[in-house]
């Protein structure tokens, strides 16, 4: 017996695991009966769980209680069969169960001898993932924590192979520079522009083109814009394309804007962080944009491929280009090398590096190309059903399309009379954003919005590991439901006003 302070005991460990254990199978086997989400507001949120720090270690029977009860109901379950937001991602069983191993091991996976099976696991899932999404597997890759930080890790990349080595040590600051530019669509995600900023390109210096009317970045419209910037001095330094919009789910062609992009020697980021592992679904195979073309690309298997958060593939088909970036190796950091290793510390800025393979080593075992097929098919059906209900109902429309399994619908009933279009416009943006409101607060399910040029468009994403056809028939129910409700009150409302029809919905 010692008096020395310490973790649990194993035993222990095993005992408070077997609770845990029990709490999450609960939780799955009553999933359905679990609200997606719970509203709640903020002070009260923090009023619950703000408490003095604690003195002294609590029981954990206490500490789970309190999860169970004061935690748990009210996150959002990004986890849950009804939960169709943003993109929809989900934890699969045997990546939970390879989570809690990686939190055990705790491996510091930043260079080959801190961790050497974890680096060479590393550099098998980059293959298998590689394979899947049809990039080559010779290209240099690392895992990531998410698509943002690996679409900036591929600008900086771009901005020194654009200006030379010397911008490591020089910079850019007081330099006789021209000017820099980055060209993506309208479409593309936010973490763009925010990589600009970081980078110190600016804001500004992200050229947005306008998509054409599916949502796509045009080839030509890319190859007037360098030609026009290239006669006024500027830089190109990137081109962002998309696969997989954040919106719609529109896919860029990828193919064409490569040869526009060699054509000026200009370095091709995808960011196919969505649209990336769909082509492994069969009725998507043929359809899928093809991405060896890309000088780096971006997948992500905590969205497609049922892998916990957070974890994303980020290739780089120009061999040495980020570690010409990254490497930076100060002596306590140096080791021996041999054509086998793989430093990963070398090709992104991040330094401390968790054990992210093993999760997606385990699913790719767990389920094979097969059973991954078979489940990313299963989701693209229940998108198929959904887009054919709404083209059925005479209120509702899909106003764009996508080959993946993002549905994006409207509600457009034509009954209230002597409006003018605009204020009809208005009345079923007010109307699509209450049915948006009023489901997900009802937590019957969870879903997202975006607006197109034809107005406030209810995103339904698909994706869920658990979700079945019954939960997506309950979904369209749930919707439709709504929105005759409201659609109710605003034709009462607009009847009893003597001024004419009233243009607000009731709350």
């Amino acid at each position: 017996m010692t008096d020395e302070p310490r973790d649990w005991l194993p035993a222990e460990f095993e005992e408070h695991g077997r609770e845990l254990l029990a709490t999450i199978r609960e939780h799955f086997e009553s999933i359905r009966d679990v609200p997606v989400t719970v509203p709640r507001s903020s002070a009260d949120l923090m009023a619950s769980l703000r408490t003095e720090l604690p003195e002294t270690g609590e029981d954990f029977a206490r500490i789970l209680g309190d999860t169970r009860e004061q935690v748990m109901p009210y996150v959002v379950h990004w986890n849950h069969p009804s939960f169709y937001g943003y993109f929809a991602n989900s934890a699969s069983f045997p990546g939970i169960l390879a989570e809690t191993l990686s939190a055990a091991l705790n491996v510091n996976a930043m260079l080959w001898k801190s961790g050497p099976a974890a680096s060479a696991l590393e550099r098998v899932v980059l293959g298998w993932l590689a394979q899947l999404v049809g990039y080559p597997e010779e290209a240099d890759g690392v895992l990531v924590n998410g698509a943002s930080l690996a679409t900036l890790y591929a600008l900086a990349a771009a901005r020194d192979a654009a200006l030379g080595d010397d911008v490591r040590v020089l910079g850019t600051a007081g330099r006789d520079l021209p000017v820099l530019r980055v060209y993506t669509s309208d479409q593309a995600h936010s973490s763009v522009e925010k990589a600009a900023i970081t980078l110190g390109l600016g804001q500004a210096n992200v050229l947005k083109l306008r998509s054409d009317e599916q949502g796509r970045l045009r080839a030509d419209t890319l190859d007037e814009a360098i030609r026009r910037d290239l006669a006024d001095g500027v830089k190109p330094v990137a081109v962002v394309a998309t696969v997989g919009t954040t919106s719609i789910g529109a896919a860029d062609p990828v193919p064409a804007l490569a040869e526009v992009c060699a054509r000026h020697g200009v370095w091709l980021h995808v960011d196919a962080a969505y649209g990336g592992f769909w082509r492994v679904a069969p009725s998507l195979a043929d359809s899928a944009e093809d991405l060896t073309a890309a000088d780096s690309l971006v997948v992500n298997p905590h969205k497609c491929l049922y892998a916990p958060m957070e974890v994303t593939a980020f290739y780089c088909r120009r061999r040495g280009a980020l570690a010409r970036t990254f490497r930076l190796v100060p002596e306590y950091l140096t080791s021996p090398q041999d054509d086998e290793i793989v430093d990963f510390m070398d090709l992104s800025p991040q330094l401390g590096r968790s054990f992210r393979a093993l999760k997606v080593w385990w699913i790719i075992r767990s389920f094979g190309r097969q059973g991954l097929a078979d489940r990313l098919e299963h989701s693209v059906r229940l998108a198929e059903w959904l887009r054919g209900e709404v083209a059925r109902h005479p209120d509702w429309r899909c106003p764009v399309t996508s080959i993946y399994p993002l549905v994006c619908l409207r509600f457009e009933p034509e009954g209230i009379r002597d409006l003018t279009e605009s204020d009809r416009r208005k009345l079923h943006d007010m109307l699509n954003a209450d049915i948006v409101g009023d489901l997900n607060a009802s937590g019957d399910a969870f879903v997202s919005h975006t607006v197109l040029d034809d107005g406030y468009v209810i995103r339904v994403s698909i994706g869920n590991i658990h979700t079945s056809r019954a939960d997506v028939e309950r979904l369209w129910r749930r919707l439709t439901e709504i929105a005759e409700r409201r659609y109710a009150q605003c034709a009462d409302a607009a009847s009893a006003s003597p001024a004419g029809p009233r243009h607000e919905t009731a709350s």
